[in-house]
């Protein structure tokens, strides 16, 4: 009988899954090799869009779960409304942005809607790995951002939180699809409301923000990561 077994030692602790949710193949491809070269992290799935990823963490049956969510992920299932779905759905999992030269305003809105941390594409390898190792320890984590910026990420936090407190949830949504440059008749055809009810809610936000016009109002949200201004791909 050997020595672990008669003196009942611990089994090894399993490397820490991470799921690496990234648009781009190469990049998934690279900084997949670059995490399963570790001894202690192993790459679960590499997801390339937000079903993907929904389908890939709804299929895994592990505690410890990092899960990357590259910034560039776009379209109407962008990385921040994959970020919030999965704070929801799988709320035990860590949460970690990835972008590369993010601004503040992203990053903001990516720690607003329930990531743990951030971490720069173009930080170096070791630092990239302990992001990830510590976001697995539930530490909230922002590597990679000049620290001129990180005093200006923490207010786009709570500029965005005060925000969402004057705006009702229709109001925000009107805001965020009139941020896509369209008109109160598109608006209220995507919305399924009527013009009139859709510059009536205009018109509360423009007073709730201190703005007179929709781009005024667009700018002010814009800063605090609330919207993203342009169309969705």
């Amino acid at each position: 009988m050997s020595r672990s077994a008669t003196s009942g030692a611990a089994p090894a602790r399993r490397r820490l899954g991470v799921v690496l949710v990234d648009p781009l193949p190469v990049v998934r491809a690279g900084l997949g090799l670059l995490i399963d070269g570790s001894e202690d992290l192993e790459v679960l799935s590499e997801p390339g869009d937000a079903d993907e990823a929904l389908d890939s963490l709804g299929r895994i049956r592990r505690s410890r779960v990092v899960v990357l969510v590259g910034l560039a992920l776009g379209g109407s299932q962008d990385a921040a409304w994959l970020i919030r779905t999965i704070r929801e759905r799988f709320p035990s999992h860590a949460i970690l942005a990835l972008g590369a030269d993010a601004d503040p305003a992203t990053i903001s809105h990516a720690l607003f809607v329930g990531a743990d941390g951030f971490v720069d594409k173009n930080v170096a390898p070791a630092d990239f790995l302990d992001a990830i190792r510590q976001s697995g320890d539930r530490q909230t984590v922002l590597v990679g951002p000049p620290m001129d910026t990180v005093g200006e990420i923490a207010n786009g936090i709570d500029r965005r939180k005060q925000i969402e407190l004057r705006l009702t949830e229709r109001e925000r949504e009107v805001l965020s699809v009139a941020a896509e440059g369209l008109t109160a008749r598109q608006i209220a055809g995507r919305l399924g409301v009527r013009e009139r009810t859709v510059t009536t809610h205009l018109g509360r936000i423009y007073g709730k923000l201190g703005v007179g016009t929709r781009l005024g109002a667009i700018r002010v949200a814009a800063r605090s990561g609330l919207v993203t201004v342009g169309t969705p791909e």
